[in-house]
């Protein structure tokens, strides 16, 4: 018996048109310094995040900690008085890194060597499961 298999022939060439693309923003925001690379590592205990910054020092950077992300941003030089060419507009960065679980804040901790910033960021303890009686 021959089964007809509903097969679209341009399906292949949207997914390989649309990693391309995305292959292409990925490489145009890093040349603008805009996506600063990043490796992630994780275990049972915590996450530490390590993001290339050449050139940038730890005054450059500014960290902000959420439950479950942590978001990297660079600032702006201070520019001197009456200069508004708009340079420290272009070195304005953000990275928002979205974690599957929570993070204790007050334990987290940052360095600056060489150029690599290490983000530590222990897990939060889960939250204790707890039966809750239903009123009826």
């Amino acid at each position: 018996m021959n089964t007809l298999i509903d097969i679209d022939p341009f399906s292949f060439l949207d997914d390989m048109f649309s990693t391309g693309n995305r292959a292409l923003r990925t490489m145009r925001a890093r040349a603008a310094g805009r996506f600063p690379p990043a490796n992630i590592l994780t275990d049972d205990t915590a996450v530490i995040i390590d993001l290339e910054l050449p050139g940038k020092t730890a005054s450059d950077v500014e960290l902000t900690l959420e439950p479950q992300a942590a978001v990297i941003a660079g600032k702006p030089k201070n520019e001197e008085p009456g200069k508004t060419d708009g340079s420290s507009a272009q070195n304005v960065w953000s990275r928002r890194i979205e974690l599957p679980f929570r993070v204790d804040a007050e334990k987290a901790n940052a360095k600056f060597t060489d150029g690599i910033l290490r983000i530590e960021l222990p897990k939060a303890d889960a939250p204790a499961v707890r039966r809750i009686a239903i009123a009826g």
